[in-house]
């Protein structure tokens, strides 16, 4: 499993977890195929960002113009999350190269205005963190 592939399963698992309330084991079976292999790093990916929501959250919600992350669509929400958790916690991985699969994903889910959207949430989210 790749690194794309890997962001895409993962934002799979995000989206049920959020959407289904299902545990972290549960959202992982699920999205994995019978013949794949989770890489280290959709693991990471999945586990770390369900174990350090409170804080991504918090990063999210400073990064909010005149919205609540409740509002934010649940497709999005788990891609800017996963964004987020990436650029804070993964150091081997440059922040443009992060932004810009972050926006291909949201593109690919929910059209050109995720991407947009996504794109405007990540570039605040990354001052911040950045700021901390």
């Amino acid at each position: 499993m790749n690194r794309r592939v890997a962001r895409l399963r993962a934002a799979q698992a995000l989206y049920q977890m959020d959407l289904a309330k299902s545990d972290t084991d549960q959202a992982i079976e699920s999205v994995v195929g019978e013949e794949e292999r989770p890489s280290e790093f959709f693991l990471e990916l999945v586990n770390g960002t369900s174990t350090q929501i409170a804080k991504i959250d918090e990063i999210i919600m400073n990064s909010l113009q005149g919205w609540t992350i409740s509002r934010m669509g649940l497709v999005d929400r788990a891609i800017v999350r996963m964004m987020v958790y990436e650029m804070k916690y993964i150091d081997d991985i440059p922040v443009n190269v992060t932004l810009n699969e972050g926006i291909e994903l949201a593109k690919a889910f929910g059209g050109d205005e995720s991407g947009k959207f996504v794109n405007g949430v990540l570039s605040k989210a990354l001052e911040t963190i950045k700021g901390e």
